[in-house]
Order: structure tokens, then C-alpha cells, then sequence
């Protein structure tokens, strides 16, 4: 079965109106593949998803970056999964390395929030990866997998579920997994769900790769076997997303 590209634009904590507006407009006049070849989210800041919703072409999709872990309350400055659906997002991205590190989300949590999400209706983009001192100790398959397991225990229908594999130390360092190095985590990763998950899931979920992704390199990790698209950080500010999201006619070359 045919797995198709997806590329992610993770905007962050950035942008004011203008710029987020500049954006979009830069977005929709451009021309990428259909969305038969590619499907594409950009994950605005949570002030700016109505603004960029509202904006934004629709073959292209919005996402917020982040969740409750359950329904709404007193949890001052959180945003529920309720309230994404009340405003028609999408999508939302959980366990990124950033929320893992800083607000010290553990495996656990991550993986109720993903099933919380999933049983609003949400489609999530999970977020797994190891940093340095784990990859040079050779424990990159037993981090994600563990990542992953956390997940998988609370899941059981994956058709909305995206995961993106991010090495921590190539997040925002200007380093990239190379093609070869990506690859054999994306296919350790997809060896571990055939084993552990089934066989099914594991030849049709998603499995997107991030970390200094640009206008530069997608193109050659996007022609790995196992490497199902990108979520894209800095790069999703800037024309070059546009070159990323083309990237996805590698697969059809």
C-alpha cells in the first residue's frame, strides 16, 4: 500500500499577525503537488489558528502544536482537544522533544495524550527521538521504541496517527541525520510495529522524519524507502517549505 507524503510545518513559538499573514499568502500562491501526491499541516502558534484557518488555501490543513491531556477544567493555560474541535483544527502535534525536555513530559503522558486526542476526533502527529548522549551509547531503537510502546499500549486504531521521528540533536542544530542514518531508524521503527503492533499498521502508518529538514537535503532523504515525509521546523517560515513540499514527487520519480 501506497503511504502518502506528508510534510508538517511546526512554526513554533514565532511570528506576530504580519508576519504570520506573509506566510500564508507566500503558501497559497504557490504551486505543489496535488494533494493526491502530498498532504500538508502548518502548526501556527494557538493565537494565530483561527487567523491562519481562516486564510490559508484548503488543500492545505492546520494543527496546533500541543494539548490537554484531558477534557477542559481548571488547567489554566492549557487548550483542550475539545476546543481544537470546536474550531475545526485538524490536527495537532504531541511529544515533541521540546515539551519532553523542558516541561519534563514523560513517555507516559505523552502517550495518554495521544489517545485522549484520538478519541476527540483529533489526528495526531507523535512525535519520537533520541538525543546525543543516547545515540552515542548505541540505545537510539530502545528510546524510540520505548516512545513508542507508550503509545501503542494506549491506541489501537492508528489510521489517524502520524509519527514523526526526531533526533534531538538535530533539531534546530543545524545537524541532520543523514539519508542512511534516517532510513535505518524509520525501518528499526517500522520492524518494532510489525513485531509489536502488527504487520498492517506497520506498512501504513507514516513515519516522517525531522530535524533540520531544508530546501537543500529533503530531496535526498525524501528518496529513502522508509522516510514518509517531514515535519519541518525553522524551514517552514521561509519560501524554501515550498521546496520541501515538493520534495514528495521523489516518491512518484
Amino acid at each position: 500500500m501506497t503511504r502518502k507524503f506528508f510534510v508538517g510545518g511546526n512554526w513554533k513559538c514565532n511570528g506576530t499577525t504580519d508576519e504570520v499573514k506573509k506566510i500564508v499568502a507566500t503558501l497559497n500562491q504557490a504551486e505543489v503537488p496535488s494533494e493526491d501526491v502530498v498532504e500538508v499541516v502548518v502548526s501556527p502558534p494557538f493565537v494565530f489558528l483561527p487567523l491562519v484557518k481562516s486564510l490559508l488555501r484548503s488543500d492545505f490543513h492546520v494543527s496546533a502544536q500541543n494539548c490537554w491531556v484531558r477534557k477542559g477544567g481548571a488547567y489554566t493555560g492549557e487548550v483542550s482537544a475539545e476546543m481544537l474541535t470546536n474550531l475545526d483544527i485538524p490536527w495537532v502535534i504531541l511529544g515533541h522533544s521540546e515539551r519532553r525536555a523542558l516541561l519534563a513530559e514523560s513517555n507516559e503522558f505523552v502517550g495518554d495524550k495521544v489517545a485522549y486526542a484520538l478519541a476527540q476526533g483529533l489526528k495526531v502527529i507523535a512525535c519520537v527521538g533520541e538525543t546525543l548522549e543516547q545515540r552515542e551509547a548505541g540505545s537510539t531503537l530502545e528510546v524510540v521504541a520505548a516512545q513508542t510502546k507508550a503509545i501503542a499500549e494506549r491506541v489501537k486504531n492508528w489510521d489517524n496517527v502520524v509519527i514523526a521521528y526526531e533526533p534531538v540533536w538535530a533539531i534546530g542544530t543545524g545537524k541532520v541525520a543523514s539519508p542512511a542514518q534516517a532510513q535505518e531508524v524509520h525501518e528499526d521503527l517500522r520492524a518494532w510495529l510489525a513485531a509489536n503492533v502488527g504487520s498492517d499498521i506497520a506498512s501504513t502508518v507514516r513515519i516522517i522524519y525531522g530535524g533540520s529538514v531544508n530546501g537543500a537535503n529533503c530531496r535526498e532523504l525524501a528518496a529513502k524507502a522508509d522516510v514518509d515525509g517531514f515535519l519541518v521546523g525553522g524551514a517552514s517560515l521561509k519560501a524554501e517549505f515550498i521546496d520541501i513540499i515538493k520534495s514528495a514527487t521523489v516518491k512518484s520519480a
